[in-house]
Parts: C-alpha cells; sequence; structure tokens
C-alpha cells in the first residue's frame, strides 16, 4: 500500500514540491534523506533538491538506496538490512485524454491529500503532517540517521519537539572520567 508524501523546496509562501508515491512514513523517509544528505550529497542541500525535485520528469514512483551511495556498510546494514534497489519514476501514468503525462507542481495550496510533506530547508528538514498542513517540526540534517521517529501524525505538530527516540548505540558508551582525586592525608595522632 502507498503513503503518498512530497519532497519539497522552500519558497517565500511556502514550498513547492515533487510526489513521492511509497513509503511516505517519517520512519522510512526521514532516514534515507538524513543519510542521503549526509553521505551520497556530502552536506550540499541545493545539489540533494535539485536531484530529488528538479530533475525527475514527472514524480517518482519509489525512493531508492542509490540515495545511499557513499553511506559506511554498517549504516546501510542498519537502515536496509544491506539490501539495495533503485530509485524509480513514475513511468505508467494514462490520461484521460490520452495525451502526455506532464509534471504536477505540488505546493503548500494544493497538497491537502497528501499524508506527508519533507521541506528541505538550508539546515534542517521540516516535516509536516496531513493533520497539521500549515508548517511543521524541524529535524536538524546533523541528526543521526538511525534515529527513531514515530509516524503517528498527532505527534508532528508546529512548535512541538521532534517526536523520535534516540537510535540504538553501536558501541557500549565510554566512561566518564573519574574526577581527580586529592591525595589521602596521613592520619595523626594527638
Amino acid at each position: 500500500m502507498s503513503t503518498g508524501s512530497c519532497i519539497a523546496r522552500p519558497t517565500e509562501t511556502g514550498y513547492t514540491a515533487i510526489y513521492v508515491h511509497f513509503d511516505g512514513y517519517p520512519s522510512t523517509r526521514l532516514p534515507l534523506l538524513l543519510a542521503a544528505y549526509q553521505y551520497r550529497f556530502a552536506r550540499d542541500v541545493e545539489a540533494m533538491s535539485a536531484h530529488l525535485i528538479d530533475q525527475v520528469t514527472i514524480a517518482w514512483d519509489e525512493l531508492g538506496t542509490d540515495l545511499l551511495d557513499g553511506a559506511p556498510t554498517p549504516l546501510l546494514k542498519q537502515l536496509v538490512g544491506g539490501e539495495r534497489w533503485p530509485s524509480c519514476e513514475m513511468d505508467d501514468i494514462i490520461t484521460a485524454d490520452g495525451s502526455p503525462p506532464e509534471q504536477e507542481v505540488i505546493t503548500e495550496t494544493n497538497s491537502d491529500d497528501l499524508s506527508w510533506s519533507y521541506v528541505l530547508h538550508p539546515a534542517s528538514i521540516e516535516v509536516i503532517s496531513l493533520y497539521a498542513p500549515d508548517r511543521g517540526p524541524i529535524v536538524d540534517w546533523n541528526t543521526d540517521p538511525r534515529t527513531r521517529f514515530s509516524d503517528h501524525h498527532s505527534l508532528w505538530l508546529p512548535g512541538q519537539p521532534v517526536p523520535a527516540t534516540r537510535p540504538p548505540r553501536t558501541a557500549p558508551p565510554l566512561a566518564a572520567p573519574a574526577p581527580a582525586s586529592t591525595p589521602a592525608r596521613p592520619a595523626t595522632h594527638r
């Protein structure tokens, strides 16, 4: 079953976006976008936006693991079980009049039926839920892609903390250094 979403860039009034048909939930979409930004696109949000928004012909059917190129193997294993699949554009669209399909630009004014919108700001991703369509919480680009994000619409509200839990530890935490101690005083007898 599909969960429609869009990937967007901010504008003065809101955003412009491209449709993505499958896997639109935050638990799936955010780890992929965070890892893509940090590794494949070397922290260049403009290059990432150009690839995801400008260079697609009609819309995305699915975003694939090609967006994880350059990510460390342990991260790939944690995010996608080590599996690989390509991003796929929609190519099976048939219009009512038989004319070639055209890209539909999605904005904040015509995204009412989309479950999720992901706006790629220079320093963060804004996550907009269907139930709070004006604005959403901000996820910093430096967030660990292994973070576990909630898929509950009611938790993704403007001005609220990002509904997520920290990623599982991959190594035991480092022990805190012991406080400096003062040498013991020799006992004195009186």
